[in-house]
């Protein structure tokens, strides 16, 4: 099973339930992975704190270009949408940074003039965190392409009962990237104006997507009740409201886990995890 923890917006809480639902499902005997999708700021270690044991560079493919064979035809420009190599009269200009690596350039060339070379985004490390597999990417500072690093991180899953997947705030491509193939979808947002209004739009995606998924209200009880009306009147469930208890930012700021430092929570999160097993056990079926 493969749950995506994702929010519309940053700061609801989102590691907070992704660590503790994984840190719940091994302390009930599963084989857990916990995926750090959000590269560009990863903080699931904080709080599982685990013990890297491989550490590797990725990069993707961008074309470089032998001038001496090329006859600009300007074809590799025309078949990339991203304008990652433009035929400017006599010369090929390549930017990397807007690149993709699909590779079309060099299929396209009629004098075989492109090659792709490796360009490093980030780095993947994997270790042990208890019993949890611990699996994040880091993406290099200044690179705006993640959804790479994002498609390594969860090709390095292992084989376990349950994968918990982090995705990163928003509702952009290295989210779509993080979402997809998953099992179910837990929105975690918070009741304010803002986190309506992210989390409306993040309703908007999944559904796009056509993948289940479910609502947690972290901090339920701060402000109005919109959230829960805007969920009720679009028949969206909300699996859990997590309320706006001091221990817990005490116990985050410390950097522990809810369910280790208040263990009235561990209860919470495990029917949480109950309730989510039993929707995606009910889709499958």
């Amino acid at each position: 099973m493969k749950i995506a923890i994702a929010s519309g917006k940053g700061g609801t809480g989102k590691t907070t339930v992704a660590t503790n639902l994984a840190y719940v499902a091994s302390r009930n005997g599963q084989s857990v992975a916990y995926l750090d999708c959000d590269v560009e700021e990863p903080n699931g270690h904080i709080f599982l704190k685990p013990e890297i044991s491989e550490s590797k560079p990725v990069g993707n493919l961008i074309p470089e270009v032998d001038e001496a064979k090329c006859i600009h035809c300007g074809k590799c420009g025309e078949i990339c949408q991203y304008s990652a190599i433009v035929c400017v009269g006599e010369k090929v200009l390549v930017y990397p940074e807007l690149c993709h690596g699909c590779g079309g350039c060099a299929l396209v060339c009629p004098v075989d003039s492109i090659t792709e070379t490796l360009r490093e985004l980030g780095k993947l490390e994997t270790g042990q965190a208890g019993p949890i597999r611990f699996v994040q990417g880091l993406l290099n500072i200044g690179e705006a392409m993640s959804p790479p690093l994002i498609r390594e991180v969860k090709a390095a899953a292992p084989e376990v009962d349950l994968v918990i997947v982090d995705v990163p705030p928003g509702t952009s491509c290295p989210v779509i990237e993080s979402v997809k193939d998953s099992d179910f979808v837990l929105l975690v947002t918070e009741p304010t104006p803002f986190g309506l209004n992210d989390l409306k739009l993040a309703v908007e995606m999944i559904r796009a997507l056509k993948l289940p998924f479910g609502v947690v209200i972290n901090r339920a009880d701060v402000g109005d009740r919109q959230t829960q009306s805007y969920c009720r009147s679009n028949r969206i469930e909300i699996l859990a409201e997590i309320p706006d208890d001091r221990q817990i930012a005490e116990a985050y700021s410390r950097g522990e886990m809810a369910c280790e430092a208040i263990p009235k929570y561990g209860s919470v999160f495990a029917r949480l995890l109950s309730d989510i097993g039993e929707k995606v056990r009910m889709n499958a079926g």
